[in-house]
């Protein structure tokens, strides 16, 4: 391969070695060994391979309309192939009265079929028996340079040949055995030009299998090195927290809520640093949670931390905590960015002797002017928001022994999803809501339903309700949204004259947004027009109606959390979707979901279904899902076995010295001990 190829596989596809080239998987395969009679070509066929001659070829049309069109014929009738670029090449290439295999997709345009761009061959021996062809992914600048599905077909055809007895078997025989795979060689081969397709599901079975499972013990390794390496406090006292339960806890905890705390008083007792993500819905009581957790630290003289990704999250953690801590007479404090400079000095300095036991805060927490006596545990929530590097500066305000770390998020992930992002950390779940909530009641609705929606709003008003009316903003259409956001704010306001109204946007002063979202949680304003801004944050529970406009525009789990900014109190609560009447099938899938369930994980599970796990929120810049060959949305089952697998092997052989597992230790001692995914070929 010359330079100039080169150079285009390394800036298009990312391909520098032969590894990355014998690595780079087909994405479908196209069966060649069947053909059909022109006869039977029916509009749903994908592709068709048919036998036949050219009977005459010939320009049609002028200008950019001008194309090569060519009558294709066998025993049982005609087609027509058009070509619209190349055209000089094909008519050169081809020629009449000429035994050819065509292959391509047919479309019917007026009462005939025609092949736009067909693959042309002279009939030969082998073109009779293809069988399974690999189509790979490629670009327009590649194709440009005869780099399209064949060209590299071609390449792989030459790299398999020369690199097949190099490559070295990577799992242990148990595994293979116990799993029935095949070979890392036989896989390899049959990946990439699959003899029959029994062959390939074999072949794709096992490289599946072994990408995972490397991950998976990556993770794992991970994990259990940092409980290895770092000691944690042990927090054994819980005086203050059985007082807390015995007097002041105003409600009875889920099942859920008890299990999950025991699971985290287990790691605090441990004597190893705990690093835990505590995954719950909108409104499943994490957040009492975390209250209880910080009551163990200050039982146990330490401090903790609650960090919010932005301002109003934080203010309103701080005001559900502080009624709690009052009453158990723990001091806390709120640190923001525009908490005044003395009220930070004070801060800085109760913290630092000790005096100050909880503190909630944003980004401010990571000052290096904020200091801690002991600061034993720390809560990050909606943790997809914030760096590893952000997180690792709170680990080190404890220089004596790394806190305490819980993460939370009410964004479901999915089980696969959490086993493979979150893998090197504990995963504790919230699965029930609290009792005496009522489920949301979704309703789906179109344009011509708006007086009638209009009138339910009027009726929920009138009960001494609250209604937040959202809109999309998207960043590419950022001035036609603005506009909708502008003009919807307009007609809500002509509908509901007697109403107080308030507007949030992202446009606005932080000041005017603070504002605004302050006078509709004091009950001042009935109705807030809004974009997405109040997705993560305000608790108003006497907001009951969550009204979505262009709700197709929104993704799954957006849509579920918009949803849960309702429901909080005791009231029925609804969410109504507005869209227009005409829906793509994605889009009436989403409407459907969210009216059948409330569920987050079944909608997290559908949404990755529909999205695949690369463009679900915050985890395209995880190196982890930088997946050859593996769908976490189609591949549970083999995950879940190779994570087995992976915990099996390292908990009898935590260093790899087993002979058995000598095939692991030598695959990854091969490798740059960078690399992120351990089932590459070095």
């Amino acid at each position: 391969m010359g330079p100039q190829k080169a150079a285009l596989l390394n800036t298009e596809l990312r391909i520098f070695t032969y590894g990355d080239l014998i690595q780079y998987y087909p994405f479908r395969y196209e069966d060649r060994s069947e053909f059909c009679k022109i006869a039977d070509i029916t509009e749903e066929m994908a592709s068709v391979q048919i036998k036949g001659q050219i009977k005459s070829i010939g320009l049609v049309g002028g200008g950019r309309a001008k194309r090569l069109v060519a009558d294709f014929k066998d025993e049982t009738g005609s087609i027509e192939l058009v070509w619209f670029q190349g055209i000089k090449w094909v008519s050169k290439a081809i020629t009449t009265n000429v035994d050819y295999v065509v292959f391509g997709k047919p479309t019917l345009y007026g009462r005939k079929f025609n092949i736009a761009h067909p693959e042309v061959e002279p009939v030969t021996p082998s073109s009779a028996s293809k069988g399974l062809q690999p189509i790979y992914n490629t670009t327009e600048k590649l194709k440009n340079s005869f780099l399209d599905s064949k060209g590299i077909s071609k390449l792989q055809q030459k790299l398999v040949e020369v690199a097949l007895p190099h490559i070295r078997e990577t799992l242990p025989e148990n595994l293979t055995n116990r799993f029935r795979l095949v070979s890392k060689k036989e896989a390899v081969a049959n990946i990439h030009f699959p003899q029959n397709s029994e062959k390939l599901l074999k072949a794709q079975q096992r490289l599946k299998f072994e990408e995972l499972f490397y991950i998976q013990l990556k993770l794992l390794r991970q994990k259990n090195q940092r409980k290895t390496e770092f000691r944690g406090q042990v927090f054994k006292n819980t005086t203050s927290l059985n007082l807390f339960y015995k007097n002041h806890l105003p409600f009875d905890l889920t099942d859920a809520q008890k299990r999950v705390i025991r699971e985290i008083y287990k790691d605090m007792c441990s004597g190893k640093q705990m690093n835990r993500l505590l995954q719950g819905d909108v409104g499943s009581g994490k957040t009492i949670v975390a209250f209880i957790c910080m009551l163990i630290a200050i039982d146990n003289d330490a401090q903790a931390c609650l960090m919010a990704p932005t301002e109003i999250l934080a203010d309103q953690h701080y005001r559900g905590l502080k009624a709690f801590a009052d009453l158990m007479g723990i001091t806390i404090a709120k640190l923001t960015g525009s908490s005044k400079v003395a009220e930070r000095r004070a801060i800085h300095e109760a913290l630092e002797s000790g005096e100050l036991k909880i503190i909630i805060g944003t980004h401010a927490l990571l000052e290096d002017v904020v200091k801690f006596k002991n600061l034993g545990l720390c809560v990050i929530d909606e943790q997809h928001r914030f760096g590893v590097a952000q997180r690792a500066k709170l680990w080190k305000k404890n220089a004596e022994v790394h806190p305490h770390v819980l993460v939370m998020t009410a964004t479901p992930i999915p089980r696969t999803l959490a086993m493979t992002l979150y893998g090197e950390l504990d995963i504790s779940v919230i699965d029930e809501l609290p009792s005496g909530r009522k489920p949301i009641r979704t309703e789906h609705r179109y344009e011509k339903d708006r007086l009638k929606v209009f009138g339910f709003i009027k009726r929920e008003v009138e009960l001494g309700r609250q209604v937040y009316i959202v809109y999309p903003l998207i960043e590419e259409s950022e001035t036609m949204d603005f506009k909708n956001l502008i003009e919807g704010h307009e007609a809500i306001t002509r509908a509901f004259p007697e109403y107080s109204i308030s507007i949030v946007h992202g446009r606005m002063k932080p000041d005017a947004k603070d504002y605004e979202m302050a006078r509709f949680v004091k009950g001042e304003s009935q109705i807030m027009v809004a974009t997405t801004v109040i997705e993560v944050g305000v608790n108003v529970p006497n907001a009951s109606i969550m009204i979505i406009e262009n709700a197709e525009r929104f993704g799954l789990s957006q849509l579920h959390q918009l949803r849960g900014r309702v429901g909080r109190g005791a009231e029925q609560s609804y969410c109504i979707l507005m869209t227009d009447v005409k829906l793509g099938k994605e889009s009436r899938m989403r409407m459907e979901t969210l009216v059948r369930t409330n569920n987050g994980f079944e909608i997290a599970d559908v949404d990755l279904k529909m999205r695949g796990p690369g463009d679900l929120a915050g985890t395209q810049q995880s190196g982890v899902l930088d997946l050859l060959i593996s769908d976490l949305s189609q591949d549970a089952l083999i995950l879940t076995k190779a994570r087995e697998a992976a915990i099996e092997i390292l908990e009898q052989d935590a260093e790899l010295t087993k002979p058995e597992n000598r095939n692991i230790k030598s695959h990854i001692d091969s490798l740059n001990s960078n690399s992120v995914n351990w089932s590459r070929i070095s």
